[in-house]
């Protein structure tokens, strides 16, 4: 995987955790939250409390991530340089210290101690998210499908409106099957193709296969499809590319996933995503209706705005 898609789902993970937030800051929380001391030694007695807990922590950790955003992408910027993909289930916040402390020349002396005390803390609230879920599995798809989201409309989403992305950008690629893939067949053979951009450790991307499963099956009966690209296996990576298999099938997603070179107009298009899961309406004629929808359809506002899109390009279609 090339480092630029690497620096794209970094800021990626960067910018869901950032948005996810609820807007104004809540500075008393904040100070009650800061260290591992206080709030997080507590142990919730029920699934509800241990709910409410999950939720808090998130708030917290997206608390740190939106205090000083210039700071936190320049670090970003400093994993662009050989930084290794942050593996499934490992903490993220030891993966910010890890970034900030081989890139320590790059920071004054007062911004090196305030992100590595900020990483020290998201490590600690990583772990406690971690024994949360771990205790309390129930909580975990609730708390990721409405926290860590990012709204429908976002503009921190999508590559450029300058023209050129009116067209889908064209690919021949293969399905996670090794079938081929042709981007000109594929959206001229259906009245409408929904296109969803994911990765396997995303958790709301993950949350959401169930209803993109139904929602393919429902666009079968009116002549449409929906398709997914996990960004992980471009370029046939082989590693990835089971994964991602072993992952639509745990949630019982059979549509087709496809996969296609990274230095591709279509590769190229995929790096310039930020936010996770972002998805597309494309036409027969392989225009993309609308703007992106920026988040998991598991949210009202993002599958309300889908489905309007889907009836919009089908009724194109009609004539």
């Amino acid at each position: 995987m090339n480092a630029k898609k690497i620096l794209a789902l970094l800021l990626g993970a960067m910018m869901l955790l950032a948005l996810a937030a609820c807007g104004a800051k809540d500075d008393n929380k904040t100070a009650e939250m800061n260290g591992n001391d206080t709030e997080m030694a507590g142990e919730p007695k029920t699934a509800e409390e241990a709910l409410a807990l999950h939720k808090e922590l998130l708030e917290r950790e997206n608390a740190i991530l939106s205090e000083n955003t210039e700071l936190w992408e320049k670090v970003f910027m400093e994993a662009d340089k050989g930084m290794a993909m942050i593996e499934d289930g490992k903490n993220y916040g030891d993966f910010l210290l890890k970034t900030i402390e081989d890139a320590k020349e790059e920071f004054s002396d007062e911004e090196y101690e305030w992100l590595k005390e900020s990483a020290t803390e998201i490590s600690n609230i990583e772990n406690k998210l971690t024994e949360l879920e771990e205790k309390y599995p129930e909580i975990m798809q609730k708390s990721m499908d409405g926290d860590m989201s990012m709204p429908a409309g976002s503009d921190t989403s999508t590559p450029p409106d300058d023209g050129s992305m009116q067209k889908f950008p064209a690919f021949e690629g293969k399905d996670l099957d090794g079938n081929t893939v042709k981007s000109d067949e594929l959206f001229s053979g259906n009245a409408v193709t929904v296109v969803n951009f994911w990765f396997t450790t995303c958790n709301p991307c993950v949350g959401e296969l169930a209803e993109l499963d139904a929602l393919n099956k429902e666009l079968a009966e009116k002549g449409g499809s929906l398709i997914g690209v996990n960004t992980f296996t471009l370029d046939g990576d082989e590693a990835a590319i089971s994964e991602a298999k072993d992952v639509l099938a745990k949630k019982g997603a059979t549509y087709q996933n496809v996969y296609f070179d990274s230095d591709g107009e279509a590769g190229k298009f995929t790096t310039n995503i930020f936010a996770y899961p972002t998805t597309y309406v494309v036409d027969r004629s392989g225009n993309i209706v609308g703007d992106p929808i920026v988040g998991a359809i598991t949210e009202k506002k993002q599958a309300e705005t889908l489905q309007k899109l889907i009836d919009q390009a089908l009724a194109a279609d009609m004539g």
